[in-house]
C-alpha cells in the first residue's frame, strides 16, 4: 500500500512539474537523435505562446518637455497617398512570371552594346515610369522596358510605344519581372 502511494505521489509531482514546462522550452530541449531547435523571439512573443497573461499597461504620466529646436521629430504620415509611396518604397522586391515589352534585339558585338543601351536612354526619355532593361543574353544584346504582370497591362503600353512612331518593332515577351510585395 506504501508503494502504490509513493507511487502516485511521484507520477502526479511528474506531471504538476511537467505541466510547468513551457511550450517554447519543450520544443528547445535537446533530444538525441533528433534535430536542435533554436528560438530567436521577444519576451513578450514567447509569453504569448506559453499562455502567459500580458502584464496591465503602466499608467502613462504626462509630463512637460522642452524641446530645443535641433531636435525636431520628423512628422506622422497621415494623408494616404504619402502612406502609399512610403509603403512602396518599403515593399518587397519579389521577381515572378510576367511580361516586358522587348524594343530591341541585337548581335553579339559592341555594336549591339551601344546600340541596347541607346534604346534604353530612348525609351526612359519616353516613357520615364517605365523600368528599362539593356543586357546580354546570349547571344544577343537585347533591351526590355516594364514590368507587367498581365499581357493587358504590356498590350497597352505597347499601342502607346508603336504611337510614337520610334519603336515600331517593339514586342511583347513572357520574362522573369520585379514588382514589390507588401
Amino acid at each position: 500500500m506504501k508503494n502504490v502511494l509513493l507511487t502516485l505521489a511521484l507520477s502526479f509531482s511528474c506531471a504538476v512539474i511537467h505541466a510547468q514546462v513551457k511550450y517554447t522550452e519543450e520544443i528547445q530541449t535537446v533530444t538525441p537523435g533528433q534535430g536542435k531547435v533554436v528560438l530567436h523571439q521577444s519576451k513578450a512573443i514567447t509569453d504569448l505562446v506559453n499562455g502567459v497573461a500580458p502584464k496591465s499597461a503602466p499608467v502613462a504620466v504626462k509630463m512637460e518637455k522642452k524641446v530645443t529646436p535641433s531636435v525636431a521629430k520628423t512628422p506622422q504620415v497621415t494623408d494616404s497617398l504619402l502612406m502609399d509611396t512610403t509603403r512602396q518604397q518599403l515593399g518587397v522586391r519579389v521577381r515572378m512570371n510576367g511580361y516586358r515589352i522587348q524594343v530591341y534585339l541585337g548581335g553579339n558585338t559592341r555594336r549591339g552594346k551601344g546600340e541596347a543601351q541607346a534604346m534604353k536612354e530612348r525609351v526612359k526619355g519616353f516613357f520615364p515610369e517605365l523600368s528599362v532593361y539593356a543586357g546580354f543574353q546570349s547571344p544577343h544584346w537585347i533591351c526590355r522596358a516594364g514590368d507587367f504582370r498581365t499581357v493587358e497591362e504590356a498590350n497597352e503600353y505597347l499601342h502607346k510605344m508603336r504611337e510614337t512612331g520610334r519603336f515600331d518593332e517593339a514586342v511583347i515577351v513572357k520574362s522573369k519581372i520585379n514588382v514589390r510585395e507588401y
